[in-house]
């Protein structure tokens, strides 16, 4: 039936604080940056794969009304929306110090784990992020 996920969502506050951090620290390139009059339409995905897009939706009208979307902010800032970013790389700890120097707060620091080496953080707004480098 299904042969791929091409798009999956997280809420950002504010699209171009999400893509200074996205495209800006992560080193991610914009797949797509249309305003669709009702609402702006931004996603992200790793350079060399659009196939695979995050929407950074923020949250309000048409999908939710302005009650609805002031409490959604509100948990994305708590971070408890329980979204989830994993990524991948070939080098976890050189990424982690890259990425530290560009200012990153982290929540984990790489660690060794049975499927490989991975390390947490947080982006702007709260979201929880994870890169891992697989083993093999």
């Amino acid at each position: 039936m299904f042969n791929a996920i091409t798009h999956s969502q997280i809420y950002v506050l504010d699209q171009d604080e999400a893509l200074d951090f996205y495209v800006g620290k992560l080193g991610l390139e914009v797949a797509a940056d249309v305003d669709l009059g009702f609402m702006r339409w931004l996603a992200v995905s790793v350079p060399g794969h659009p196939e695979r897009q995050v929407l950074l939706e923020r949250p309000g009208s048409p999908a939710m009304s302005e009650e609805t979307a002031a409490q959604v902010r509100e948990l994305v800032t708590k971070g408890a929306m329980g979204g989830w970013l994993i990524l991948t790389t070939d080098d976890c700890r050189k990424t982690y110090e890259t990425l530290l120097a560009k200012g990153v707060e982290f929540t984990e620091e790489p660690t060794d784990r049975p499927y490989g080496i991975d390390c947490g953080l947080r982006d702007t707004f709260g979201n929880r992020l994870r890169f891992t480098q697989p083993i093999g």
